[in-house]
């Protein structure tokens, strides 16, 4: 089924309409913990972790836990015990896409969770010795190890661009850690193998940056210029969002990450078969190159004005084998869908729980 939704659906009249099945959410939420291990979490004040890290106390609190790999930086927001939301952000973008999704959901009951990915904001690998590793496979396995620290037993999952990847990820691999998904431009799943055809010339074209970044000439350059490229990137992916200075400082700050560009290029290049993951994650990338249905309740968002390379609805619709919708939005948006719309990302959130 599709709709046609814009940025000004009437989110506040669903809250209202919502507060009655709430209860009966949180019960279905509330799933035995079984053997998930206990972290420790640590709340840090709005500015602390690293220079430039400022999360505005309506957004939530910046939190870290030892996660995996990762002491993951994290904003937590709504009642501990609602209904748990986990939202992944993407390139080059930050825990921000999610800024004004946040209070929404977390006025509607649920307990949001927005992590700062490896290489990204206040996030931190654990030892030296770990690779800077930007395999989809690795940031699907940070995604598991933040739900264990955080006794989270299933969440809704949503996310965009890469973030969108990692969640259906998570949806197709461990759908029994997510009770639903939304993302934005659909599935994402990458493979390899299939990375290994040429494109025609008009697609290849919309990934230069790809391409800059498998050459060191590419990384020095994101090196030395992270925070033009990015905003760059914003300006062509976005073409009719007009975000003002602020906006892109408050994400841009997330670049200054120690590790940020090595986790960055490593990416691109390990799409490419340019460099090589870690062998821990070889069957993890062997079933997603698999290209795994999703059968969880499902509900896929594309804007009118996405400007970043992306696949028709029509593409992926077979992938999703449950409940399932896809909504197109309107009003020049682009492809930081949740910062552009907020209210119609939250209100997929609030819509596939009841799938």
């Amino acid at each position: 089924m599709t709709d046609r939704h814009d940025q000004t659906d009437p989110i506040r009249r669903q809250f209202l309409q919502f507060g009655a099945s709430l209860g009966a959410a949180s019960a279905a939420a509330a799933l035995p913990l079984g053997a998930l291990l206990p972290g420790a979490v640590q709340a840090a004040p709005a500015t602390s972790g690293a220079a430039g890290i400022a999360i505005a106390p309506a957004f939530g609190t910046l939190k870290h836990i030892d996660a995996g790999d990762l002491r993951v930086g994290y904003v937590d927001a709504g009642p501990a015990d609602g209904p748990p939301v986990l939202l992944l952000h993407g390139w080059p973008y930050d825990v921000h896409t999610y800024e004004a999704v946040t209070p929404l959901l977390a006025a509607a009951g649920y307990r949001v969770v927005v992590p700062y990915a490896r290489g990204y904001g206040t996030t931190r690998f654990l030892s030296a010795d770990t690779p800077r590793n930007g395999q989809q496979g690795a940031l699907a396995r940070d995604a598991i190890a933040l739900l264990d620290a955080l006794r989270i037993p299933q969440a809704i999952v949503g996310g965009c661009d890469w973030g969108a990847r990692t969640a259906g990820i998570l949806a197709a691999l461990w759908p029994e850690r997510c009770r639903a998904l939304v993302s934005v431009s659909g599935y994402l799943l990458v493979s390899r193998q299939v990375n290994e055809q040429p494109l025609p010339p008009a697609a290849e074209l919309q990934w230069w940056y790809q391409y800059y970044f498998a050459t060191e000439r590419g990384r020095l350059g994101y090196e030395k210029y992270r925070a033009e490229f990015s905003k760059l990137i914003w300006q062509l992916a976005s073409p009719q969002w007009r975000f003002d200075d602020a906006t892109f400082a408050r994400s841009a700050a997330a670049f200054d990450n120690p590790d940020h560009v090595a986790i960055v290029v490593h990416n691109y290049r390990w799409r490419l078969g340019l460099a090589e993951g870690e062998s821990r994650f070889d069957a993890v990338e062997a079933r997603i190159g698999a290209a795994p249905s999703i059968t969880i309740p499902s509900i896929t968002l594309e804007g009118d004005a996405n400007g970043a390379p992306h696949p028709p609805s029509t593409g992926y619709r077979r992938k999703f084998a449950g409940k399932y919708e896809h909504r197109d939005l309107t009003g020049g948006i682009g492809h930081n869908l949740p910062q552009e719309a907020p209210k119609a990302f939250a209100q997929a959130i609030l819509d596939v729980a009841r799938l």
